[in-house]
């Protein structure tokens, strides 16, 4: 069987259906998405962000429970005795930052495969079978021990719900869709299921990573390719974006982490 034929797994932890999610249909009419006991689990923090009387004040209560909660700020020995970090959302974002297709990329994809059902469709290169070394390579590094201890998935969990809170709360609110962009040079990370290898301008099917990279700056997606992909991008499907704390490693860009899937794309060139 090959990763082209499936979408995802046959369970996630959101309550949607894989292949419902996985679909533009879903994008065109996108249902809220809830990881499964994370506001339960972490009530305090709800209750928390209920009280805060702005962003800033609610992102200050985020990062200080994230902090407290998986102490990021210390260190712990490796089983060699010496200290190192403990694994942290904001350690994965960086690496993100630097490279999309690093282990802390693979972790990331890892975690969206984990909570949403869908393979991912590219890492390092195309992800075309489970037999094969590049699939092989990719469970390695979503699996390191580097960065997928302190309940690290849980963080990425907490952030996603975060991130929707904020959208409906402060940013968003009552609006289920942002335009954004996508620059790139090829296509081989961002399958399109109709078209030519390089198609015309227009509206295309793509099917993009289960977690890619949009900005909300078209000037911005201009400097990373002379094709600029445009899709009008669920709210349920959003993971981060540059505004949502004070303190990450991506700031500058605009950008977006989005789930993927198949999305309707407009696509133009420079």
């Amino acid at each position: 069987m090959t990763t082209a034929a499936l979408r995802g797994h046959s369970a996630n932890l959101v309550g949607v259906s894989t292949e419902l999610l996985a679909s533009a249909a879903f994008n065109d009419s996108p249902l809220p998405l809830y990881i499964r006991g994370v506001h339960e689990s972490h009530a305090r923090l709800f209750d928390l962000l209920a009280a805060a009387g702005s962003h800033a004040e609610a992102a200050n209560y985020f990062q200080g429970y994230m902090d407290a909660t998986f102490r990021l700020q210390q260190t712990h020995p490796d089983v060699a005795g010496t200290r190192r970090f403990r694994a942290s959302y904001l350690r994965l974002l960086k690496g993100w930052g630097y490279d999309a297709n690093s282990r802390e990329g693979a972790v990331l994809k890892g975690w969206a495969e984990s909570r949403f059902g869908l393979f991912p469709t590219f890492h390092r290169t195309a992800l075309k079978r489970f037999a094969s070394d590049a699939w092989s390579r990719y469970v390695e590094e979503k699996m390191s021990s580097r960065f997928s201890n302190n309940d690290i998935y849980t963080q990425l969990d907490l952030l996603y719900e975060f991130c929707q809170w904020s959208l409906a709360r402060w940013f968003l609110p009552g609006q289920h869709h942002l335009t954004l962009y996508r620059g790139v040079n090829d296509f081989c990370e961002d399958a399109l299921r109709r078209g030519q290898p390089r198609p015309r301008s227009g509206q295309v099917l793509a099917r993009l990573n289960n977690l890619v990279s949009f900005t909300a700056r078209r000037g911005i997606a201009c400097e990373f390719g002379d094709a600029i992909l445009e899709a009008r991008v669920p709210t349920a499907k959003i993971l981060f974006f540059n505004d949502l704390l004070p303190h990450h490693a991506l700031k500058g860009e605009a950008e977006y982490l989005v789930i993927g899937g198949d999305y309707r794309v407009t696509v133009s060139y420079l």
